[in-house]
């Protein structure tokens, strides 16, 4: 049999290339272990909770229509909390002594059970709680910038208007020379200036005057531009587009019917069967901002925009301490005190009062999207007049919209009849008598 040299030396390689694998897994183990949660729940998977089940009536370190959650764990053992957060009501009818005093001081509201919550559930939650608050890092880029820095290698925009200033300056007083010098050897050969020239020429007023032919075309366009102007100056009378006025509480559409998507039926719920769209009341206002005590906005922080404006999260959450004065929300007890006050809103959109317009009609009966009208509301972080609202403005849209015929029984009739007049398929609502004065004007 052939021998190999090398065969022990091998193995030996292989033996301890083994135990040193075996070795580096059981040091990654052992930090993986090292990094992972002391505790029993999992804090990030517990915000998760809190947020979907416990932050509508909890804060973590405010009271709201409950206590703050912040260290509860420090009040109440775990066996308790269990028990609590799955049925608070038996143990309130149970007559724990505890449970009956967290009843009695918020106002006996019962809490809701959370029966499906496992224990590991809560423990999550727990862990949340507990877990210090985290401080947002400031963005990159965003501190030190040095003025005259290294960090810009392109010539400033100072520097180069600068140099064309200069530039400027030198022609100008290049040219200055050159008029100057020319002049002398006009005037040393002989030749007779435009100042004196001028001085034989009738002034420009006196000859315009003497021109009878240019006089009649001047004040004829004079006339002509004049009423021009005027016209168009007594058309904007009582238009009011592009009107924005600045309201007692500042309300963002843009953060409510954008960033949030709130219906906008759910604030003006009239438009669906009045007259007017309506002002909605504080109580909408508070079904929501009962819990919503500040305004947190975007993780990343405001953009640069809202900076300028000074639309910062300070300055929101101040305006919903206006509507809780207005409305006399106590928000260290959680209660109405009774002390209201009205709020005198600035209205934007106001026809004249020989104008019929029905919200409804156009709303429920027409299905028209709000932002026909009132444009993109949902970006508008100060709602003003998007439309001209003016006559002609709406007969226009009579003019050019199909009514909605399909699956009403009230327009089948009207339908067949004038569609066979008119010869189409679709009316529009100026051929089913959109255009008639009385349905406008009283």
């Amino acid at each position: 049999m052939k021998k190999v040299p090398y065969r022990n030396l091998i193995s030996k390689v292989l033996g301890v290339s083994l135990v040193v694998v075996l070795l580096l897994s059981n040091s990654l183990l052992a930090q993986e272990a090292a990094a992972a949660p002391s505790g029993e729940g999992d804090a990030v998977k517990g915000k998760q909770l809190f947020n979907q089940n416990c932050a509508a009536c909890h804060s973590l370190n405010k009271k709201m229509t409950g206590p703050a959650l912040a260290g509860v764990t420090e009040r109440h053992d775990k066996e308790w909390l269990y028990q609590w957060i799955k049925n608070s009501s038996a143990m309130v009818k149970a007559g724990d002594a505890a449970a009956v005093k967290i009843y009695n001081e918020y106002n006996q509201a019962a809490m809701t059970p959370f029966p499906t919550l496992s224990n590991q559930d809560i423990d999550d939650i727990l862990a949340y709680t507990d877990a210090p608050p985290v401080v947002a890092a400031a963005p990159v880029g965003a501190s030190e910038s040095v003025p005259g820095g290294g960090s810009s290698s392109g010539i400033s925009n100072e520097i180069i208007l600068g140099a064309l200033a200069l530039v400027f300056a030198l022609l100008v007083m290049m040219l200055v020379l050159v008029n100057k010098t020319l002049r002398r050897i006009a005037e040393a050969n002989g030749v007779v200036l435009e100042k004196e020239l001028a001085e034989k020429r009738l002034p420009i007023w006196k000859a315009f005057a003497q021109n009878q032919f240019l006089v009649l075309v001047f004040s004829i366009f004079l006339l002509l531009s004049a009423a021009y102007f005027a016209y168009g100056w007594m058309m904007q009378v009582g238009v009011d587009q592009g009107y924005a006025p600045i309201q007692p509480i500042h309300y963002s559409h843009k953060i409510h019917a954008g960033d949030n998507a709130i219906e906008c039926k759910y604030c003006h719920s009239s438009a669906r069967v009045s007259k007017t769209s309506g002002i909605p009341s504080l109580n909408v206002c508070m079904n929501c901002h009962k819990s919503i005590y500040e305004y947190k906005g975007n993780p990343e922080g405001p953009s640069a925009e809202d900076l300028a404006n000074g639309y910062t999260n300070e300055f929101y959450t101040g305006e919903i301490k206006k509507l809780y004065k207005a409305v006399g929300w106590d928000e260290e007890n959680q209660k109405y005190t009774g002390e209201s006050k009205p709020v005198e809103w600035v209205r934007i959109h106001n026809l004249p009062d020989f104008a019929y317009f029905n919200h409804s009609q156009h709303v429920s009966v027409a299905g028209i999207e709000c932002q026909t009208c009132h444009g993109p509301v949902e970006e508008m972080e100060i709602m003003y007049q998007y439309s001209p609202l003016t006559m002609g403005w709406c007969i226009n849209c009579h003019r050019e919209t199909n009514v909605k015929v399909e699956g009403n029984e009230y327009y089948e009739k009207i339908h067949a009849e004038l569609s066979q007049k008119y010869g189409v398929d679709k009316l529009t609502a100026a051929q089913m008598g959109g255009l008639e004065c009385g349905k406008c004007h009283y």
